[in-house]
């Protein structure tokens, strides 16, 4: 009997599991830039892949009517985060990212000079910021700011371009 028990004891482990948090099922999250779209008009969307607890894989679009913005009329990115926050998914991050953007030069230099005014470039930066989850964490709030360095062509190297935005998010 005492066999029995304990050849019982040792099954029933095999499908005990415990975790400190619970298995997360909504690894995508999509966000949109509310607090760049009332500052500049420009419509950005985002798109998050949670690798882990604590990292994360996504992508930027967006979109802008003025060609002559600090960042162009049109980006597309990607960027890595890892986020140091007790709740998992949330709280203070660290990211890396890459942008290539376009857009048109507003600097006419010598008018007897033919050069066309509109650009494309790449650009490698780091960026902060914080994300606030709900108890469900289905819908998120999210702050961030960055700063990258133009890349190529020559004339944008020493330049300098920026992101920030207030996105809200929601996790499926």
């Amino acid at each position: 009997m005492k066999n029995l028990l304990f050849l019982g004891f040792l099954l029933s482990s095999c499908f005990m599991v415990a975790q400190a948090y619970p298995a997360f099922s909504n690894n995508h999250e999509i966000k949109f830039n509310a607090g760049l779209f009332i500052a500049t008009s420009t419509i950005e969307g985002s798109y998050e892949y949670y690798l882990s607890e604590d990292t994360s894989f996504g992508g930027t679009v967006y979109f802008d009517n003025n060609a002559t913005d600090y960042n162009g009329d049109f980006g597309i990115g990607a960027n890595f985060r890892a986020y140091f926050g007790y709740q998992p998914r949330s709280g203070f991050f660290a990211e890396a990212f890459g942008l290539y953007y376009t857009g048109e030069d507003d600097e006419t230099g010598d008018p007897l000079a033919f050069r066309d005014n509109e650009y494309s470039t790449v650009a490698l930066g780091l960026g902060l910021g914080n994300k606030w989850a709900t108890r469900s964490q289905k819908f998120t709030l999210e702050i961030h700011g960055g700063f990258g360095r133009n890349v190529n062509p020559e004339d944008f190297q020493d330049t300098f371009m920026y992101r920030a935005g207030l996105s809200v998010g929601f996790r499926f």
